[in-house]
């Protein structure tokens, strides 16, 4: 089964509300698969959200926090770090990929080799989120207290055309404005993102 989506240019993405594309795990991972140049994810309601590829500052700024995120993971040893391309099933029914993600090692190993090699059946621990110059805020805002709600551990929204970061976690939410750099302690302990790059790409 193969459906494939070509987004127009002025659209950022195509929504396929719930039962539309009635598709069970299997078929929605190949659907997934077959259209990899796309982001695709899923609501807790079942509505399907295709999305276009990121611009060139997005994808920078994404590139340059899951590169810190991994260095520190690989240092630390004690979880996983993920880019944009993972998948990550809820338990509220959601697919979502954030820009970078981090999972303990301890819960990744209680899977199997097959759920590892598909959308990866839990929630993350760490999330960090980057707002495009083009993507809706609310709906960003939406999925970051959706994270938490599944019970994530901490999470970041960047907005670079604000120069802000919102720090969500279940004691609430805090904002930082221009702050040079974030630490993610005591979740992930030592873990600093440096943000100059973020608010101010050399290019």
């Amino acid at each position: 089964m193969q459906l494939t989506i070509t987004l127009p240019e002025c659209q950022e993405a195509v929504r396929f509300p719930a039962g539309v594309l009635n598709w069970d795990e299997e078929e929605f991972f190949d659907f997934c698969q077959a259209n990899r140049d796309l982001r695709i994810e899923r609501s807790p309601k079942g509505e399907i959200v295709v999305m276009s590829p990121a611009g060139g500052y997005a994808s920078y700024q994404n590139l340059k926090v899951a590169s810190q995120l991994d260095a520190w993971a690989t240092k630390d040893g004690s979880g996983v770090a993920f880019d944009s391309s993972a998948g990550f099933r809820l338990p509220n029914g959601a697919m979502r990929s954030p820009d970078a993600a981090w999972v303990q090692r301890a819960r990744l190993e209680k899977l199997s080799r097959r759920e590892k090699e598909r959308f990866i059946p839990l929630r993350p621990d760490f999330v960090i989120e980057v707002a495009s110059s083009s993507d809706d805020v609310s709906t960003l805002r939406e999925k970051m207290r959706e994270y938490v709600a599944c019970g994530l551990r901490l999470g970041w929204l960047i907005l670079p055309v604000t120069a802000k970061v919102e720090v969500y976690s279940s004691a609430g939410l805090e904002t930082l404005s221009s702050p040079t750099t974030i630490s993610a302690d005591p979740v992930l302990p030592g873990f600093q993102l440096e943000l100059a790059s973020i608010w101010n790409p050399p290019f």
